[in-house]
């Protein structure tokens, strides 16, 4: 077969380096060449493992960067680059490059894959950018062979609202989770408090507010508890969370707070339930972490979320933007003993190795690539 040139295009190479990684080792196993663009950032350091990959900066396209004539540029500079290395499909990621990558792709006469990685701000919030976001969906929509979603709900709303031909879409259960690097660890039996941890990035939309606001009511009625949160401010992001709000709670040591940290495993371990109250997700890559590492999540019942969870089985769903919900669907978990902690933990594992193992997905992936390449 001949060796097949693949373009994956993103808005940060942050995206690359935590979500792409096991698409871009199945391609090189199968002799392809493997072509990458997106701003640089320190996550460049992806091209360690794979040298062989050619990783084009962008200049243009800038996820927080939102200006109709940088839009206009971005897209021809795609173009171009799309025109010099003559790939043999693009697969773009995000609402971004998937609109003005795609516009650039017919321009250059390429296939192209879009993959939708969650609806987002644009989607959650109504107003001026949801409206703009849906109109440019439904103008390229016809452009992209393919359009990939990362749970069934979110390719069902594109599909009802007209932003994609049912003959067009498909989805996959998220980027997938790498089982083998992603394992239990038992927890030390000497630290005596239940800890529940927060993790992603710090946006209304991911639900800090209710983590915040169940977290005092839980420590003002109940002993042995620990709420901690781990992640970065989205400065630009419109959802991001009050700082000032935030540092209020830290102050009065109702949460603890570690910042952005590079490898979540050791603070996955130490946990004994992760919390994600998200308002919608596409599918979320703590829970799925959480998923492999055998431990019991509280989440919400919303797209992206509730396809990982089995209620009372190896998980809780609770109400999105409901602190009350929140506060019961915790209290659920402290109400178990270690051993039914365990048992829950192991469900997840089971759960991670079945349906969201990154080979698995990656082939998934692989597989609606070599359609599109075969298809005339």
């Amino acid at each position: 077969m001949k060796q097949k040139r693949i373009l994956i295009v993103a808005n940060t190479t942050w995206n690359i380096y935590k979500f792409r990684l096991n698409v871009i080792q199945l391609f090189r196993e199968k002799d392809d060449q493997v072509f990458v663009a997106s701003p640089i950032d320190e996550f460049i350091s992806y091209k360690e493992e794979f040298p062989s990959v050619i990783h084009i900066d962008l200049k243009r396209l800038k996820r927080d960067h939102t200006h109709p004539i940088n839009d206009l540029l971005s897209i021809f500079e795609l173009k171009k680059i799309y025109k010099s290395v003559s790939p043999d499909v693009i697969i773009h990621y995000t609402h971004k490059a998937n609109i003005y990558g795609g516009i650039a792709a017919w321009m250059a006469h390429k296939k192209s894959i879009a993959v939708v990685t969650g609806l987002g701000y644009a989607f959650l919030h109504k107003g001026l950018i949801n409206r703009i976001t849906k109109l440019l969906y439904k103008m390229t929509k016809g452009i992209h062979q393919k359009i990939i979603f990362e749970n069934e709900d979110d390719m069902n709303f594109f599909i009802d609202s007209k932003l994609v031909q049912k003959e067009r879409a498909g989805f996959v259960n998220g980027c997938g989770i790498d089982v083998d690097d992603y394992k239990p660890v038992p927890k030390k039996s000497d630290y005596p408090k239940r800890r529940f941890t927060f993790i992603g990035r710090l946006l209304k939309d991911k639900g800090i507010n209710e983590f915040l606001q169940a977290s005092a009511i839980l420590m003002k009625t109940s002993n042995g508890l620990e709420f901690r949160i781990i992640g970065e401010f989205d400065e630009g992001n419109p959802s991001m969370v009050d700082k000032s709000l935030l540092f209020d709670y830290i102050n009065k040591g109702i949460v603890q707070y570690s910042g952005f940290v590079n490898d979540i495993k050791p603070q996955i371990a130490k946990s004994d339930c992760i919390v994600l109250p998200s308002y919608r997700e596409g599918m979320p890559r703590v829970i799925l972490e959480a998923l492999a590492m055998a431990k019991p999540v509280v989440t919400t019942d919303v797209a992206g979320c509730r396809q990982t969870v089995e209620h009372g089985i190896n998980g809780y769903l609770v109400k999105d933007r409901d602190v009350q919900s929140l506060v019961h669907g915790i209290r659920q978990i402290m109400a178990l003993n270690e051993k039914q902690l365990l048992k829950m933990g192991q469900k997840w594992r089971e759960m991670a190795i079945k349906h969201f193992n990154s080979k698995k997905i990656s082939m998934e992936l692989y597989e609606i690539v070599s359609q599109v390449y075969f298809c005339a």
